[in-house]
This record gives structure tokens, sequence and C-alpha cells, in this order.
């Protein structure tokens, strides 16, 4: 298994074991099981990358950190940027990172006209 399919298959067993948790014993909200679950996941992520950095390990593909964003994550993977002082000086790594959040956003805006 590549390492990318290995930390794509890790995060999505802990934000889905997170959530299951969060849903059924402390009866969050799904979705709001969800938005915890992805962002704990994210912000831990950035963390074990930002460590891997500093040792020579197994780093998680950007590709993993965008796909976590992108599925909601957003908040702490902006947090882990900050917090973890990680990712800041890549210009490519950002930009795709604004696209992603500016995708949201307009998302978002959409969703709320329209049900309101």
């Amino acid at each position: 298994m590549s390492v990318k399919k290995y930390f794509i298959l890790s995060a999505i067993i802990l934000i889905v074991i997170l959530a299951f948790l969060l849903f059924y014993f402390a009866k969050v909200r799904i979705r709001y099981a969800w938005l915890l679950s992805i962002n704990l996941i994210t912000l831990l992520f950035y963390g074990y990358d930002k460590y891997k950095a500093g040792n020579n390990g197994t780093r998680i593909p950007e590709i993993v950190l965008h796909l976590l964003a992108l599925i909601g994550g957003s908040p702490c993977a902006l947090a882990g940027q900050l917090l973890f002082r990680h990712k800041i000086r890549k210009w490519k790594f950002l930009a795709v990172f604004v696209i992603i959040v500016i995708i949201q956003i307009v998302i978002m805006v959409y969703w709320i006209n329209r049900n309101s």
C-alpha cells in the first residue's frame, strides 16, 4: 500500500471512529460530530507531519492534508499551519489551501441563501 493510501485510509478510519463515539456516547448531532472529528484529526495530522519533518520520518503527503481540509477540516488546517508553523512558506500549498477555503465559503453562502 502506498504512503498516500495508508494515510488517507488511516484518516478515514480515525474520523469515522471518533465521529461515532461523539454521536453515540456524547449524543452530539452527527454533523457536529463529523466536524469535530475531521478538525481534530486534521490538527493531529498537521502536528504529526511537522514532527516527522524535523525527524526525517515518513511525511504525510500534501494531497492528504488538502483532502482533510476539503472535507471539512479547513479551520484546524489553518490552526495547524499557524500553531506548528507548518507549510506556511510553501506558496503552492498555501494557494491550494486558499482555493479550498474560497470554494467552501461559496458553497456555504449558496447553501445559506438557498435555505433562507
